[in-house]
């Protein structure tokens, strides 16, 4: 058994990822903007909100190894949000059981620590066959690639909605390869 066919078989144990099908019409929307979540704090976040600008969405946690990065994570919202960006947090406890939190322990946590001032949503399961619409939509549009495999994934969504590509927990927030495709993707 090779480590691929491993790694998914334990997935698919795990529950992280579904072996049942993105719903047609999740996976016939045409535009990323198309989906809500809740805010942290309550009340609707519409992704349309944010159409006509560039969003990076990210599966965030308190707990991980990558935690860190909500720092540079903020670096980018501050030095792109007046260019048309937008930086989207996407609390969720699906991997290793890393933002146990409330929402207002998130909140909390992310001011206090790193000083977040970006969006956040509620906390949501962004794998598995409760995964929130939005990251099915993904999975439908990218394939496997579409979805997280740890903490920390990133999205990066173009002015139109559709969805540029992925970048795994490993690509810092400040990487060049992540700045370069925000750059080239920002409004004009």
């Amino acid at each position: 058994m090779t480590i691929k066919i491993w790694l998914r078989s334990a997935a698919l144990a795990l529950g992280m990822i579904s072996t049942k099908p993105i719903p047609a019409a999740v996976a016939e929307m045409d535009s990323g903007f198309d989906f809500d979540f809740q805010a942290l704090q309550g009340g609707n976040l519409p992704l349309d909100a944010y159409r006509g600008k560039t969003v990076l969405v990210v599966n965030v946690a308190s707990k991980c190894g990558f935690t860190p990065q909500y720092k540079g994570l903020q670096a980018l919202w501050r030095k792109y949000r007046d260019r048309g960006f937008v930086l989207l947090g996407v609390p969720s406890n699906d991997f290793g059981a890393q933002e146990p939190g409330t929402a207002a322990e998130i909140a909390q946590f992310c001011t206090a620590n790193y000083n977040v001032d970006f969006p956040l949503t509620a906390k949501v399961p962004v794998t598995g066959s409760k995964a929130h619409p939005f990251y099915k939509w993904l999975e439908a549009k990218l394939g496997d690639e579409g979805r997280p495999r740890w903490n920390f994934h990133k999205y990066l969504i173009a002015t139109d909605g559709h969805v540029i590509g992925g970048f795994s927990s490993r690509v810092a927030p400040d990487d060049p390869k992540l700045l370069q495709a925000i750059e080239a993707n920002l409004p004009h």
